[in-house]
């Protein structure tokens, strides 16, 4: 068997993940028939069959399950490997940093600062994405270290816990539900989240395929919530540093707690990375030492 070409699993990747040749072919900027020959060549070469073919509908196979896995973190590996060369080949060499603007407990600039006097610091870089985009800038090499919001996909990750807050959900304070000190999950019925799915489904709810609206801060976002088109669960640091008169956030009983941690690549050897690790985890375990007595006597 020949060695695969990356022309060939980006082809391969782009139609498992669309299911219609047709779409993936538009999506890689080709015509579909170069497209399926690329495939049924690739099908002879291994010797199985990637696709279910109808004139209904495209499925995998079992054999294109295990090759989709393998397609996707082997076409990580090589865009990484080509982002951290060049990285790596700069003459001024940084920390790039990857979180979502404002999800970071309040932890960022004491973190930045302590490790500003450690003697593996370099100079660090924010890279700024939206909700889930960090762990795919790490595995793309687009990023060294990362704050993220877990559960995440951890695949090809090591990460540290940070801290662990509660879920709140942000509304209309013209919405009904407004009125009331708690809720559930239940009561959400019949509103919906930024990627369209419903609110009562909670934080795991699939996305709703071209139901995403465009936002893309929390100021945006904040204004969908303000119009009443939306709700949002947002991080209680989140709601305490954006205080909004046409927003009520209020919590939910049964809306799990989130964790913020910090990820980065399990085979990292960057001793500015260790660096930064250890003094996130320092400044977290001294945040969560401050608020135990707080958190006593609100209970007491």
């Amino acid at each position: 068997m020949n060695d695969l070409e990356v022309r060939q699993l980006r082809c391969f990747v782009a139609v498992a993940e669309e299911l219609h040749f047709g779409r993936a072919a538009a999506r890689l900027g080709t015509a579909q028939p170069p497209l399926s020959r690329t495939i049924r060549h690739l099908e002879r070469q291994l010797g199985v069959t990637l696709f279910e073919r109808t004139t209904r509908q495209v499925k995998l196979t079992d054999a294109g399950e295990v090759l989709l896995r393998d397609a996707r973190t082997a076409l990580e590996a090589i865009t990484a490997a080509a982002h951290r060369a060049r990285h790596a080949g700069s003459t001024s060499p940084r920390l790039r940093i990857a979180l979502k603007a404002d999800i970071d407990g309040g932890l960022l600039p004491q973190i930045l600062d302590a490790y500003s006097t450690d003697p593996a610091a370099l100079p660090p870089e924010l890279i700024l994405g939206g909700f889930g985009d960090q762990p795919k800038a790490l595995r793309d090499g687009l990023a060294d270290v990362a704050l993220v919001l877990c559960p995440m996909d951890d695949r090809g990750l090591d990460s540290e816990p940070l801290i662990t807050e509660p879920v709140l959900v942000a509304m209309a304070a013209t919405d009904p539900l407004a009125a009331r000190t708690q809720l559930c999950l239940a009561d959400l019925a019949g509103r919906n989240l930024l990627s369209g799915a419903p609110a009562d489904a909670g934080r795991a709810a699939p996305r709703r395929p071209g139901a995403t609206r465009p936002a893309s801060n929390l100021s945006e976002i904040f204004n969908l919530v303000e119009t009443g088109s939306i709700v949002f669960f947002a991080p209680a640091s989140v709601t305490r540093r954006n205080p909004r008169p046409g927003v009520a956030y209020r919590p939910v009983s049964d809306l799990p707690d989130c964790t913020l941690a910090i990820a980065w690549p399990q085979d990292a050897r960057s001793p500015a990375v260790a660096a930064l690790v250890r003094v996130a985890c320092t400044i977290a375990a001294s945040q969560r030492t401050q608020a135990e007595p707080q958190m006593q006597s609100t209970t007491a």
